[in-house]
């Protein structure tokens, strides 16, 4: 069962290199991020005649989530239920695994109020999680917005004083992995940056300046049956691409 998860920047602008990277990757899953659409908007044929069932949460010009799944789609839910929340995470039962894509908020600037909504929004996510059922696998994906740890950051002295790579931050995210969950990729690959994201501006890929932001946060069952995680780097390269590279998991695991 491959897993994949991807922060497309905007579907409408990505159709062409969605498209083209489902038909010669063939994820079972792949979580997206920022869709940038309404659910009126996004291409559930499109999908469809690729071989995927969809499910989308989404809004106006900004965010927007969606899991696509070859091996069934059920039990899908939209957001946390909070009155007026932005289309920041979507969950469904794909191949017997709930799975779930999330755009964790950016958070701006340390002193900007988008900062405390962004650790906000994790602990509600941390106490989902952990009132979750265990007995169903589950794997966490999304753009989480921070940097692990500064082996995840190609610079940590770049980023001194702005987001992402805080401790309280980082804390938040542990917070999410200590329901029981851990980080597939830095657990198969413990020394290597595995960078997801790299700025548009200066060059940032041809560089290498990255970041690790997007991530694949497994439980138990899931990680004794992964066999593989990686970045496709690819996906970054050529004309109009996302500065997010899909993130991919692969697991010896019976669909069901």
């Amino acid at each position: 069962m491959k897993i994949a998860t991807w922060n497309v920047n905007s579907l409408t602008a990505r159709w062409p290199r969605v498209s083209e990277w489902l038909e010669s990757a063939q994820p079972d899953v792949l979580l997206i991020q920022e869709t940038k659409q309404t659910d009126a908007k996004f291409p559930f044929e499109g999908f469809a005649e690729l071989g995927y069932e969809s499910a989308h949460f989404g809004q106006v010009q900004w965010n927007g989530v969606a899991i696509l799944s070859k091996v069934g789609l059920e039990d899908v839910t939209r957001g946390f239920g909070e009155p007026e929340e932005e289309a920041r995470v979507i969950s469904a039962l794909c191949g017997g695994v709930r799975v779930f894509s999330c755009y964790v908020p950016n958070g701006r600037a340390l002193d900007n109020p988008h900062f405390e909504y962004k650790l906000r929004w994790l602990e509600t996510l941390r106490k989902i999680l952990d009132a979750r059922d265990r007995s169903v696998p589950t794997l966490v994906g999304g753009d989480f917005n921070i940097a692990p740890s500064d082996l995840d950051v190609y610079d940590p002295l770049a980023f001194e004083g702005a987001t992402h790579v805080t401790p309280v931050e980082r804390e938040a995210l542990a917070a999410l992995g200590e329901t029981g969950l851990t980080d597939l990729t830095r657990h198969l690959h413990p020394e290597e940056p595995n960078f997801s994201w790299w700025d548009y501006r200066n060059g940032s890929f041809r560089r290498g300046w990255g970041l690790r932001i997007d991530l694949l946060l497994v439980d138990e069952q899931l990680l004794g049956s992964a066999t593989a995680s990686y970045v496709d780097r690819e996906a970054r390269k050529a004309e109009k691409p996302s500065d997010h590279a899909p993130v991919v998991g692969e697991f010896d695991l019976r669909l069901g």
